[in-house]
């Protein structure tokens, strides 16, 4: 059943002191103690980004620290550790994390790892963090082989293990957190976002768990799914199904600025033992039984917008604000949708993040609840100066559902927290 609404969020928004804050992808995390960890992002060749907390209870933000810092790296000189793309883990009283470089160089429309400028050095590698919330600390695990960043993380806590996709070149690491040592099984694929031409291709930005075997699961730019089998140590396609369906579109694997067939985000969800992921661009809510190798297409969950014009996702990647909220039923998203100004349509694709924007984002929130089936589009949220959300791919809710992302606060692009509540809506 589609509900349609005619309403729209008021958001609140935070200053965390960080005046080189920019866009954030993942990077954030509702914690059981119902406080909100997140990653502000930094572009500058010495400035890392910043781990930080909010506490509701409180309405306080604590700075945890800087990510470079927390790597040994802050006197090096060496290419800052800045930003995290991965979300934060928690486990224990610890949280885990990846590091990732800030600092790109573009070249045809494509990022590339920053070329050091003369006395500094080249970026030293992506680490894997581990910081304690009660003492405030942060241990490094290991670094990431071959100068690579860490693109996306997961974590076995069974097995002792982070399992990670680097960029550029998509190697398949792992992190032994017992012997803080780091090993790669090799790239995943000959097509990688260090290479050109046909050999181009998107990494994927989601690893997902099953917990009842070990496995890990994530997808090829061209519809394939990779498994990790835990028993055999070992990368494996999995056969009978994928990700090239008629309804997300048709996509070439080794087009920048596309995601293709990926994935975009996707979690494991207990009680159906299924993935639910999300397909970027077209944004369509799929599920994908691992034990059966099918996937089920269920329903796009964009906009009410976007569904009436027909338009793929505004952010050409897709978002990756889609999330399991703490009642272990609803799927929370952050999704676009078209503009119209007097009769036209003012909106078009929105740049890769590797840019300004080339319309005005309309950012809505929209609700799935796995076991009915129900969607909800919840309208359109404004900032509480008016101005709309931009670049916003994160999500976390805390435990009385107010929904926490980071966003673009003004027209020189400085990323913040913020915040909204999809009961508290004004009719329009």
């Amino acid at each position: 059943m589609v509900e349609d609404q005619s309403s729209s969020l008021s958001a609140k928004t935070y200053d965390s002191g960080f005046a080189n804050g920019t866009d954030t992808y993942n990077g954030i995390l509702a914690a059981s103690d119902g406080t909100i960890y997140y990653v502000l992002s930094s572009q500058a060749i010495d400035v890392g980004a910043q781990l930080l907390c909010y506490d509701p209870a409180r309405d306080s933000i604590t700075h945890c620290g800087d990510l470079t810092e927390a790597c040994g790296e802050k006197e090096s000189r060496s290419i800052a550790q800045g930003k995290c793309h991965t979300i934060p883990i928690e486990s224990g009283s610890k949280l885990y994390l990846g590091t990732h470089c800030g600092y790109y160089d573009v070249a045809d429309g494509t990022e590339r790892m920053g070329r050091p400028p003369e006395g500094y050095k080249p970026y030293p590698g992506g680490h894997f963090l581990a910081y304690d919330m009660a003492s405030n600390r942060f241990q490094d695990l290991g670094i990431a082989p071959f100068q690579q960043a860490i693109l996306t993380m997961t974590m076995d806590p069974q097995a002792g293990r982070l399992y990670a996709l680097s960029w550029p070149d998509a190697l398949f690491l792992i992190c032994d957190l017992q012997t803080r040592t780091v090993r790669s099984l090799g790239p995943v694929t000959p097509q990688n976002e260090s290479s050109t031409g046909e050999m181009y291709g998107a990494i994927c930005r989601t690893l997902v768990l099953d917990p009842s075997d070990g496995s890990v699961y994530f997808t090829l730019p061209g519809g394939d799914i990779l498994r990790y089998r835990l028993d055999r140590d070992t990368l494996e396609l999995v056969e009978y199904d994928n990700m090239r369906k008629d309804y997300f579109g048709q996509y070439g694997a080794s087009t920048p600025g596309s995601m293709a067939y990926h994935w975009r985000q996707a979690f494991y969800y207990l009680p159906e033992q299924r993935i639910y992921g999300i397909h970027g661009n077209s944004g369509y809510l799929f599920r994908f039984d691992p034990r059966a190798r099918r996937i089920e297409v269920l329903e796009r969950l964009t906009s009410r917008p976007s569904q009436r014009s027909g338009m793929f996702d505004q952010f050409s990647y897709g978002y990756l604000g889609f999330t399991l909220g703490p009642d272990g039923r609803t799927i929370y998203y952050l999704t676009g949708g078209p503009v119209y100004e007097e009769g036209r349509r003012v909106s078009g694709k929105l740049a890769t993040g590797k840019g300004e924007s080339k319309g005005i984002e309309n950012l809505h929130l929209v609700t799935f609840d796995i076991p009915d089936q129900h969607y909800r589009d919840h309208g359109p949220i404004f900032l509480d100066n008016g101005c709309r959300p931009s670049y916003v791919n994160s999500i976390a809710v805390g435990r009385d559902g107010v929904v926490f992302t980071t966003s673009r606060l003004n027209e020189h692009g400085r990323t913040d927290l913020i915040s909204f509540h999809p009961q508290r809506e004004t009719k329009t």
